[in-house]
């Protein structure tokens, strides 16, 4: 009864015109930043527009930025679909089917599917969030760095699925990634790794440079002379239902959705999981369950609808840890913890308690922007669409033009641009070579996590490997780590014996 009183006034404060239409400002702006390479990701969005958000009232504010930190998610959808360009890192799986579906004149369905599937998943996101945040709370705060080790090599295995037929090329992507990870200063020991005596490359090398080479850059470079040959544009559909999934495209989603729900709150739920990791392991688990999982990665609609879910229900997951423990889950809830102390407000188990006119405000916000997002822009997928039209001789340097600027915006250095034509060079080749470029960007992005994660678990136990089994959650991880690795095994000698058998 306290919970349902405590809603009813939440959405009392958030339905009030000034919160309203904070509401609708905060998703319009975080769509339209969003699509900017380099300022695209939801944290760098939210952190340009902390300023302004810090000038209004606290409840206010807050739920400005859960609106800014929705809309920025769609527009990460929408650059990945329509030009092949992953502003933020878990939107780099929906290239594989979200921007295969467009170059075969679907990309009105893929959009229109990352939003419904955005707007289900969020809303049951939020749900989660209302009713099960203490449990959810109490597993996640069972994590530690053992569980944490397992969880990324889970991830990083599950990586391989998405190397298509040939298992090899996508070991070979994958070290490509975890070796490119390991450049800069230890975090331990703050030796040098791998920077051939380079100041620029102290501090690593940035994920958007890597991005924006390995698939925005060397997918132009790889279409520019059959494209150009041709000489049209992408179709975009004729009529206005064209523009939206068919119910046989929702039907036929239906388990993927579900499996991106259940699969992005619980990954969200844990602190440090975030959007990235979750949207790869639903990506692969629709993959690993449907009936056409070989034709994944040539315009799948399930391979959109589930990655996207993932990404969107994580957002009602990730605040679980932040409200309840002060704990952010992700790079975007840094900034929101930043904004909350900046307010004079300690999240924690007594903030629900203590600040009860601010929490249940911003919760019931979450389901204003996800209804917000849905409404403002299924009637633009036309407009957004409309990009596909732009004739390649001019589109193709706009994208160039995006991504040199994206990639010099970041650090303001202009090595990051050499390096960016470097790893342009490695999207051309591995697209020459049929070796997939996700791996090795997955690899990329979770390798330092899970290096950092087994280094610390080796820590905690004097480097006995022996934590790893005596932890129950990470001795389940590992277990499920051992049997996806034998039926996978399994699998691939069944195959074999029947190929044989045919001859």
């Amino acid at each position: 009864m306290d919970l349902l009183y405590h809603m009813l006034d939440g959405f009392g404060v958030a339905l009030s015109l000034t919160n309203l239409m904070w509401i609708i400002i905060g998703a319009l702006l975080g769509t339209l930043i969003g699509i900017l390479p380099g300022l695209g990701n939801p944290a760098a969005t939210l952190a340009i527009l902390l300023p302004l958000t810090l000038r209004l009232p606290p409840a206010t504010g807050l739920i400005m930025m859960a609106g800014i930190y929705n809309g920025s998610k769609f527009a990460g959808a929408t650059t990945a679909i329509l030009l092949n360009i992953p502003t933020e890192t878990s939107s780099v799986v929906l290239c594989y089917d979200g921007h295969e579906l467009a170059k075969q004149g679907r990309a009105g369905a893929a959009m229109g599917m990352s939003a419904i599937s955005g707007f289900i998943a969020s809303t049951c996101g939020v749900i989660g969030l209302t009713f099960a945040a203490p449990i959810a709370a109490k597993i996640a705060i069972d994590f530690g760095p053992p569980e944490f080790a397992m969880l990324m090599i889970f991830g990083l295995l599950l990586v391989i699925s998405l190397a298509g037929k040939s298992p090899v090329k996508g070991l070979i992507s994958m070290f490509c990634g975890l070796l490119v990870s390991t450049i800069g200063a230890d975090i331990f020991s703050g030796v040098q790794r791998f920077t051939f005596g380079s100041v620029n490359l102290y501090d690593g090398i940035e994920f958007l440079v890597v991005t924006l080479g390995l698939f925005a850059v060397g997918e132009v470079l790889i279409n520019t002379g059959k494209s150009m040959k041709k000489g049209k544009p992408v179709e975009t559909p004729k009529r206005l239902r064209e523009y939206l999934p068919t119910w046989a495209d929702i039907k036929q989603s239906r388990l993927a959705i579900a499996i991106g729900t259940l699969v992005g709150f619980f990954i969200g739920a844990l602190p440090g999981g975030g959007s990235t990791i979750a949207s790869f392991v639903s990506y692969a688990v629709v993959k690993n369950t449907s009936k056409n999982s070989d034709k994944f990665g040539t315009g799948m609609i399930e391979g959109v609808a589930g990655p996207e879910a993932a990404n969107n229900s994580e957002c009602g997951g990730t605040m679980i840890p932040l409200l309840s423990l002060g704990l952010p889950g992700s790079a975007s809830t840094t900034v929101m913890l930043a904004a909350l102390i900046l307010y004079g407000i300690q999240p924690g188990p007594l903030l629900f308690t203590n600040h009860p006119e601010i929490v249940w405000p911003v919760i019931a916000s979450l389901y204003l922007g996800t209804i917000t997002l849905l409404v403002l822009n299924l009637p633009m997928i036309p407009l957004w669409v409309q990009i596909l039209r732009i004739p390649y001789w001019l589109l193709y340097p706009i994208i160039l033009l995006l991504a040199v600027v994206g990639a010099y915006s970041v650090r303001g250095s202009i090595f990051d641009v050499y390096l960016l034509m470097g790893f342009s060079a490695f999207g051309y080749m591995f697209r020459r070579l049929g070796v997939p470029a996700a791996p090795m960007l997955m690899a990329f992005v979770l390798g330092p996590e899970a290096e950092l994660a087994f280094r610390q678990s080796l820590m905690l136990s004097n480097n006995n490997l022996s934590i790893f089994i005596d932890r129950p959650i990470s001795a389940g991880i590992l277990g499920a780590i051992v049997i996806i690795v034998l039926f996978s095994i399994y699998s691939r000698m069944k195959q074999r014996r029947k190929v044989l058998a045919l001859r």
